[in-house]
């Protein structure tokens, strides 16, 4: 049964409706508001790595291949480790993991032009809000689609560990241009799936985590289909 996280007073349904879609409201925004806090922290730490040279170092040891791979074990170790942490730490574990993506994210800034950066991420930025309001709120259940774009992830996963070793630049065009599709999508889908957590969680502890991860859910969507976007869009550095 649905539990409503943010019981209202005891005046009839309305009450009850205008209480639960205030908490509703306090949830979702709380989501957006780690997300877009983590995006910020990510877009700095990225910046700056190479204003600085430090990513530049980097670059030259294979301590790059740390950097790359640290912000997949952290949403492992998140994924699998929150429903046991206190809030602070699973917070702190967040922050770590939006600055070691900024880090790793950093090459950008060599490889493409400031104005084409600035252009890719409006772009996205737009796209991920209208799926986002769309995902919010349809009365569609985005279930089945989002079993088949999750499919598509997979795939995507498995092509790009191929094109690795193969370098292929047809097949990382395929790959960025599937995976604007998938994470178009997906976008709606999770922010569909993250509202839906609020009517099951009761706990405002458990909520609050609920939150954090969700966020990083739409995090991960929009980072993904920002690079996809720059991959078959963004200009280049001569």
């Amino acid at each position: 049964m649905a539990i409503n996280a943010y019981p209202g007073p005891p005046f009839g349904q309305a009450g009850l409706t205008a209480s639960f879609d205030a908490g509703l409201r306090r949830y979702m925004l709380s989501v957006y508001n780690y997300m877009a806090a983590g995006l910020a922290v990510t877009g700095l730490v990225a910046y700056c790595a190479v204003a600085t040279g430090v990513y530049q170092r980097l670059a030259a040891t294979p301590g790059i291949w740390l950097v790359m791979l640290a912000p997949l074990a952290a949403v492992l170790f998140l994924s699998v480790r929150i429903e046991k942490m206190r809030l602070g730490t699973a917070q702190a574990v967040f922050w770590g993991f939006a600055a070691i993506m900024g880090l790793s994210l950093a090459g950008i800034f060599l490889l493409y032009t400031g104005t084409s950066i600035a252009r890719v991420f409006f772009i996205t930025a737009g796209t991920f809000a209208a799926m986002s309001v769309y995902g919010y709120t349809t009365k569609r259940d985005l279930s089945a689609i989002g079993s088949f774009l999750m499919m598509g992830l997979i795939g995507l996963i498995l092509a790009s560990v191929v094109n690795l070793f193969l370098a292929s630049s047809p097949l990382q065009f395929v790959i960025s241009a599937a995976g604007v599709l998938v994470f178009t999508g997906l976008t709606a889908f999770d922010t569909q799936r993250i509202r839906q957590v609020y009517t099951t969680v009761g706990a405002a502890g458990t909520l609050a985590k609920a939150a954090l991860m969700g966020a990083l859910t739409l995090y991960l969507d929009f980072i993904n289909l920002f690079v996809m976007l720059l991959n078959l869009t963004g200009s280049r550095r001569a």
